[in-house]
């Protein structure tokens, strides 16, 4: 699996926390941090664009993380996973930098998801992200780490 990601993680709280789901994932994810884009808004995006885009495994399942992308639990983005990795196509997952995605980007993508309406720095999506692919790993094991149930 994959990460392709616009930025560098510096902070140490944050690089702990990525670290900390890192280390248990099976099969692992490579993570490939992309530098910021430089100029206007339409510039970035495009230059940000071509970074990824040659960054993503030709036969990949690519998974845009987007604001307008499919909103899933945890239990269905498990089942997403199982699918994906069933038919043989491997993740990967871009996250854009502050300008978002350009439109090449999103056009590649298998598809698109998002973690709610709210906006999300960069990094706090990042580790989201690796938490939930920890999680849906534990899940599809059996593993008691998601607790399904609500008291």
């Amino acid at each position: 699996m994959r990460l392709v990601a616009v930025g560098r993680m510096k902070d140490k709280a944050e690089l702990a926390l990525v670290e900390r789901y890192l280390k248990r994932l099976r099969p692992r994810l490579d993570i490939v941090e992309l530098a910021d884009g430089r100029g206007s808004a339409e510039e970035i995006k495009r230059r940000e664009a071509q970074a990824i885009l040659a960054a993503i495994p030709a036969q990949s399942c690519v998974i845009a993380l987007d604001e307008a992308g499919q909103a899933r639990d945890s239990i269905a983005f498990a089942h997403a996973m199982q699918g994906w990795m069933t038919a043989g196509r491997v993740p990967c997952f871009v996250i854009g930098g502050a300008e978002g995605l350009d439109a090449s980007v999103l056009a590649r993508a298998d598809g698109a998801m998002s973690f709610g309406a709210m906006t999300w720095p960069h990094m706090l999506v990042r580790i989201m992200l690796v938490e939930q692919i920890y999680r849906a790993q534990a899940i599809l094991a059996g593993h008691p780490y998601h607790r399904a149930g609500r008291p």
